[in-house]
């Protein structure tokens, strides 16, 4: 595949990451918070973390429907408080048990399990308070709509279906195509389908514009989870942040074990262009989200 500039998309993913992070900052303040402690464990694990991915397609999906856009920065907002707190849970000695997350140390261990517990559970449930706040539209049947699609995409449907099954691999001898597929769909896929659904929901757009995006997030999550196995296979703990090879250590299957490191890498880029291709009805106007998904692919970190 081509390597794209990516000068666009990158311009616009810091725009919303400035934004997520304002606005996180300005919500998490511990001045005057009846537990202040744990509000600063819930910005040690959310502020100045990561790329803001799900959050950017929220606010490209709106865009590309003509949602409000501080609409689409809370309902950002809100999906990076869901995946912060996943990777908070995930973290703890009773899940993958990681001392190191994006090259500092994690919350359980820069502060304790309990306080981690707690912050993840923080994240969690102030994700609800912006989704169904009247900030974040007018139209109580639309934050009701929001509401329930991220209750659908964090739940026993979503990512904490796919964290079960990611657990129950373990005990697997192995684990065919269609298990990875449907385990990532989940754990992975489904906060990406949220993002770029959410868009739609805000600008009350109809089923045909819910079902393009969820079609496009499909792909893309796949493709994101797919170029993440590369880099745990490829890359170090120092150039991830993160420790490598848990997957292998634990004695799950991933892609790369199933399809080879080339399988899967070709594997990614069909998912990519397939991902490209139900956008082919917006044009130009799709055009940063086209390149965000090859960027997804094409990352090193």
């Amino acid at each position: 595949m081509q390597q794209s500039t990516a000068s666009g998309f990158e311009a616009r993913l810091k725009q919303t990451a400035d934004e997520v992070e304002a606005f996180l900052s300005d919500l998490f303040e511990t001045k005057g918070a009846a537990a202040p402690n744990l509000i600063e464990a819930m910005r040690y694990s959310s502020l100045g973390q990561g790329k803001r991915l799900r959050p950017f397609f929220v606010i490209e999906t709106a865009k590309l429907y003509g949602a409000n856009h501080q609409s689409a920065v809370r309902a950002a907002a809100a999906i990076e408080c869901i995946h912060c707190y996943s990777l908070v849970h995930d973290d703890l000695p009773a899940m993958d048990d990681d001392d190191l997350r994006r090259g500092k140390p994690t919350t359980h261990i820069a502060f304790s399990e309990a306080t981690a517990i707690l912050a993840g559970d923080g994240l969690l449930t102030v994700a609800f308070e912006i989704a169904a706040h009247p900030d974040t539209h007018a139209n109580g049947s639309v934050r009701a709509d929001l509401v329930h699609a991220l209750s659908m995409a964090a739940g026993k449907d979503g990512m904490v279906g796919g964290q079960m099954l990611d657990l129950a691999a373990e005990e697997k001898e192995s684990s065919d195509l269609d298990e990875i597929v449907t385990l990532q769909g989940l754990k992975t896929g489904a906060l990406f389908r949220f993002s770029c659904e959410a868009g739609a929901i805000l600008a009350e757009a109809g089923t045909e514009a819910r079902t393009t995006m969820r079609k496009f997030a499909e792909h893309i999550g796949l493709a994101f989870q797919i170029a993440d196995d590369l880099l745990d296979a490829e890359s170090t703990a120092e150039q991830l942040g993160k420790r490598t090879q848990k997957d292998a250590t634990a004695g799950k299957a991933t892609f790369i074990d199933l399809l080879g490191l080339e399988g899967a890498r070709t594997r990614a880029n069909t998912l990519v262009s397939e991902a490209c291709s139900a956008l082919e009805s917006f044009g130009e106007n799709a055009a940063t989200l086209k390149e965000a998904a090859r960027f997804l692919v094409e990352r090193k970190k």
